[in-house]
């Protein structure tokens, strides 16, 4: 259902349906998507990287990422399309996070789930003797 807000780039009162911007600012992404667009659409400039894209387009890089993560801009089109890791700043061609960020996380949360299985069953044991555990967190 729609609503009212504040555009988050211009900060105009519009109502939020299918967009999250005003319908100026739409316009004006979508004219930044066309000259995005159409200079990579040349064959010279098909290889062109990010930052040679805002030097000669004027566009501001945050835009064209934004292109990019919704797939209206693709790097298989132009391999050297690639936005930073959320989390390292690595280029990367899809999602949020590297390969190398993303085995990290995944590491990290095994071994927090093994950490909570282990305080889950000490502290089901017999509370009636008066022992202490200790948890090593740091375990390799």
């Amino acid at each position: 259902m729609a609503e009212l807000a504040n555009c988050p780039r211009c900060n105009a009162v519009f109502v939020k349906g299918i967009r999250t911007i005003c319908q100026s600012c739409y316009k004006e992404e979508e004219e930044a998507f066309q000259t995005v667009y159409h200079f990579l659409r040349e064959r010279k400039n098909r290889e062109a990287t990010l930052m040679m894209i805002v030097e000669a387009t004027n566009v501001e890089e945050e835009l064209i990422m934004k292109f990019v993560k919704e797939k209206r801009l693709r790097p298989t089109e132009f391999p050297n399309l690639a936005y930073p890791c959320e989390r390292c700043g690595t280029d990367i061609i899809s999602g949020k996070l590297c390969v190398s960020c993303t085995a990290q996380l995944k590491k990290d949360l095994t071994a927090f789930e093994e950490t909570e299985k282990r305080r889950e069953e000490m502290t089901s044991m017999d509370t009636s003797t008066n022992t202490y555990y200790a948890i090593d967190k740091h375990k390799k």
